[in-house]
């Protein structure tokens, strides 16, 4: 698999293209935090902070889906680089404005998170034609999996920092002015320019017509809910502790279990279906959950933090895979824009409950909440069963797309029709 790595590396734009991905999405990967530490540096509550942070996510994934359809219908770069600036620019008015007044400091959340432009999904949609073979694909979707836990375990670590050196106010800012160079590196590219998604059936529910889309978003929005509450909770435990640093440690071991489970994950072939794989690995993402709530030593909580992590990757690359197959003709970007969204909502939803649960009983409290949304996860998987079957065959009328291996098309709707 690392000559699988290396291979795809090389590619022409590969590269580029994912570490471009990863910069641009580190204001994303960080949000949760920084908006938390700088709500609290400012003297808010943990449920303001909370509700702000709430607010940025379910702002984050009202927006994805639906800038993720418009870069299907009119290309990359004519959506991503305005989104970046404008993300950048609400965020950036959080940092001076403040908590006074506070509904401008929502209206700050709104912007940052709904413009926050959808490269993850992009980045899927693109390897197709960048790769053009099926083996680099799957790599593709591993490496993604485990760069991105790099970047999750660097981006608190980045965040505290530039809270230590300068201030919460001057994190937001640096890291956000990161995410619009990460864009800009991407769309300046030669695939993003060039990308063009395939025609799709006309109908307002797009990718949202694919059952098996519909259950993989229902178990991630779990999953998004279980990690939204370690965020704050580990915040909890570290003021618990009296070290606002244990936060990132904890935070970084997590994303660390999860770069190890993801190596070993793409390190081998796997038999059966990606679907039944999903539920497997879901099932064992939640049962890492549950040790949190004893809350241990410093050094023992970060073990348990490392371990927790560990088939988050996986889980992650295995999704990516499961879209992949029951994603519908011309959908490619919306479909893993959905993903997201389903995984943001989920974290915002998560830290809007966990911020009134760490005030009534601590941090404990907090990973309960996470180890519930875990729990939650594995029965939406197991209820919805059959529905994740693996796609029918594709019919033979519709050529096979280069964004699209499933190629289904909804039946009732003319290829003559186009969204």
């Amino acid at each position: 698999m690392a000559a699988g790595y290396g291979d795809m590396l090389r590619t022409r734009y590969a590269a580029r293209l994912l570490t471009g991905t990863l910069v641009g999405r580190l204001p994303t990967a960080t949000a949760a935090l920084a908006i938390v530490l700088f709500a609290r540096a400012e003297g808010g509550s943990y449920t303001l902070a909370s509700a702000l942070s709430a607010t940025y996510g379910v702002a984050n994934a009202v927006g994805q889906p639906l800038l993720g359809r418009a870069v299907d219908l009119r290309g990359q770069p004519k959506v991503m680089l305005p989104a970046a600036l404008l993300s950048a620019l609400g965020m950036a008015l959080f940092a001076v404005v403040g908590l006074e007044p506070l509904p401008v400091a929502y209206a700050a959340m709104i912007v940052a998170g709904f413009f926050t432009p959808p490269l993850e999904g992009g980045l899927r949609a693109l390897w197709p034609s960048v790769l053009k073979d099926e083996s680099r694909i799957h790599a593709a979707y591993a490496l993604d999996a485990v760069a991105q836990e790099v970047m999750y375990a660097a981006g608190p670590l980045i965040v505290m920092l530039l809270v230590h050196e300068w201030s919460a106010s001057a994190a937001l800012l640096v890291i956000n002015v990161l995410g619009v160079l990460g864009a800009l590196a991407v769309v300046t590219s030669a695939p993003s320019r060039q990308w063009r998604s395939e025609p799709r059936e006309a109908h307002w529910l797009g990718a949202l017509r694919s059952r098996g889309l519909l259950v993989v978003l229902g178990a991630f929005f779990f999953v998004g809910s279980a990690l939204g509450a370690i965020n704050v909770a580990a915040v909890a435990y570290a003021d618990a502790h009296g070290n606002e640093m244990i936060s990132s440690y904890l935070l970084s071991a997590l994303s660390a279990g999860a770069l190890v489970g993801g190596v070993v994950y793409g390190a081998r072939q796997w038999a059966g279906s990606p679907e039944t794989r999903l539920r497997a690995i879901i099932a064992l993402l939640a049962l890492g959950y549950l040790p949190l709530i004893t809350m241990p030593g410093v050094i023992a909580m970060t073990v348990l933090a490392g371990v927790a992590g560990v088939f988050l990757a996986p889980a992650l690359a295995c999704a990516f895979v499961v879209v992949d197959r029951h994603a519908l003709r011309g959908t490619a970007t919306e479909a893993f824009s959905w993903l997201i969204t389903s995984f943001g909502v989920g974290a915002s939803i998560g830290v809007g409950i966990v911020g009134p649960a760490v005030q009534a009983g601590g941090a404990r409290a907090g990973f309960a909440v996470a180890a519930g949304g875990g729990v939650a996860a594995v029965l939406v998987l197991l209820a919805a069963r059959r529905a994740l079957s693996a796609p029918d065959t594709p019919s033979a009328v519709v050529a096979r797309s280069e964004n699209d291996r499933n190629a289904a098309v909804e039946p009732g709707f003319s290829a003559g029709h186009q969204a």
